[in-house]
């Protein structure tokens, strides 16, 4: 990543909203070679109200704001802002204004709708319209709370997050098609709303704003939008892979039809890269999803649980240390975990008591001793058997989506924060037998400034994914772990 001061030529910006903080980058394309340069970094912290857990998305457009300010300032030639954001959450509004806060996926609710849609839709016929993994928090639960509430009735439209930060910045209604394909209410077969679905489950047909792809333009800045962020020439928010993984893929250097990759962060998202949706009873009970990709591509993946389970175990183990010693004390526990020889529990990360935040310490311990295998004892062995836990069901997941695709994986790809863990990538090498190739770290970031660079010319408008991933391999090196 370019350190330089130098912001000539770097003139698109990504705004990358993630579970547990966000970014503004900017960068641009030259000579087939990205640079980028970070512009602001801000913390995604969750509002609690009574026994609600919320977005502070005011907090968020606010941070995101500045960063777009002195991104315009540093390079004015500013032309493009894309944004993307984790899945399935979004705003309520009426007349353009948002009715409430913003629920967080993972606020207790969720549950009511999984057993309101259930009753409607039989779960082996909701895959068959939707094609998508079970999660209790996919938007079309959410929206069957909401309607039972009577909520949803005050609502005239729906914006998932980065379409709703999109409207604030442009005026325009638009829903980005990766993302959409994360609701449950996007048909898997042709890739629009299914009316008959929602129809079925009581919703409002016309609730969702018109689909709009990667690449396309949602509109230019609105007046008062440029003048508040200090930008004199039109600035276009241009759509990318709004859900955080799809941009994330696009910037995956995988070459070939033999490549899963893993894109871990809080979440981890396991997969293949395919043409067509597998929608066999076989994918369905193996919990597999069939999202949207860039260039009408499929993300056929599983959601894994991920790093989160590190994260909330120190934040149990040291809620009152500043961000600098939760760091330091992370480094040295994964030291500790690494030099440890012999066995630890494996367990499974996907379970669901896994989800909600709290003391996963203890819950790693609950679950070991439910299914009688002897729990881990020292902090280091904690965090060792959540690597070693999660390394075996990235491996599992990955022999599983060859048996469901008929595909023969050579290589795992790891992007995201979680290609920094040396420990982990190693251990998935261990535990699936493969190559591991790990990096680019900012790979949402990274994604999401490639599409936009197609967009508006910077790379040839008719760059395929592939060509697209060959400037990432000129940009950034990648760091490989063999199985032991």
């Amino acid at each position: 990543m370019d350190t330089t001061d130098s912001a000539v030529g770097l003139t698109l910006a990504a705004v990358d909203l993630g579970a547990t903080s966000g970014r503004v980058i900017f960068g641009g394309v030259a000579d087939g070679v990205l640079r980028m340069k970070p512009v602001a970094r801000f913390a995604n912290v969750p509002q609690f109200l009574g026994e609600s857990m919320h977005w502070n998305i005011q907090s968020l457009f606010a941070e995101l704001s500045t960063g777009l300010r002195e991104a315009i300032l540093r390079s004015p030639g500013l032309v493009s802002i894309g944004i993307d954001s984790w899945a399935v959450d979004y705003g309520l509004l009426r007349g353009g204004e948002l009715l409430g806060i913003p629920h967080h996926y993972r606020d207790g609710r969720n549950l009511r709708g999984v057993e309101i849609v259930h009753e409607l839709v039989a779960p082996d016929e909701l895959f068959t319209h939707n094609g998508l993994q079970h999660l209790d928090f996919n938007t079309v639960f959410q929206f069957a709370v909401e309607a039972e509430s009577g909520f949803l009735n005050l609502a005239d439209a729906a914006l998932l997050v980065p379409d709703l930060i999109g409207f604030w910045l442009t005026g325009q209604m638009r829903t980005e098609r990766t993302n959409a394909s994360t609701t449950g209410l996007l048909s898997v077969r042709n890739g629009d709303w299914d009316a008959d679905l929602m129809e079925r489950l009581g919703l409002p047909a016309d609730l969702l704003p018109a689909l709009v792809s990667p690449g396309e333009s949602i509109g230019e800045l609105r007046a008062p939008v440029a003048e508040r962020l200090g930008a004199v020439e039109p600035i276009q928010v241009t759509a990318v892979g709004s859900h955080d993984t799809a941009s994330a893929v696009v910037a995956v250097p995988m070459e070939g039809q033999n490549s899963a990759y893993i894109s871990s962060g809080t979440w981890s998202l396991v997969g293949l890269e395919i043409d067509e949706p597998v929608v066999t009873e076989e994918a369905r009970r193996a919990n597999f999803t069939n999202e949207g990709g860039v260039d009408g591509t499929i993300r056929f993946l599983k959601n894994v649980s991920g790093l989160w389970l590190l994260s909330e175990s120190m934040r149990q183990w040291e809620h009152d240390a500043t961000d600098a010693q939760r760091s330091s004390d992370l480094e040295s526990l994964l030291a500790e975990a690494a030099a440890i020889t012999t066995p630890v529990a494996v367990f499974d990360p996907s379970d669901g008591r896994f989800t909600p935040p709290g003391d996963m310490p203890t819950r790693i311990r609950d679950w070991c001793c439910e299914h009688g295998i002897d729990p881990p004892h020292t902090r280091a062995e904690v965090v060792r058997s959540i690597l070693e836990s999660l390394a075996a069901a990235y491996a599992q997941t990955i022999a599983t989506a060859e048996k469901l695709t008929g595909r023969s994986v050579e290589t795992i790809h790891i992007v995201g924060g979680g290609s920094q863990n040396t420990l982990l990538c190693q251990l998935t090498a261990n535990h699936s037998g493969l190559r591991v190739l790990a990096g680019p770290v900012e790979a949402t970031a990274i994604g999401n400034l490639l599409i936009q660079a197609r967009a508006v010319g910077q790379v040839d408008p008719t760059s395929s994914l592939d060509e697209l991933r060959q400037v990432v391999r000129n940009s950034f090196s990648v760091t490989e772990y063999l199985p032991v």
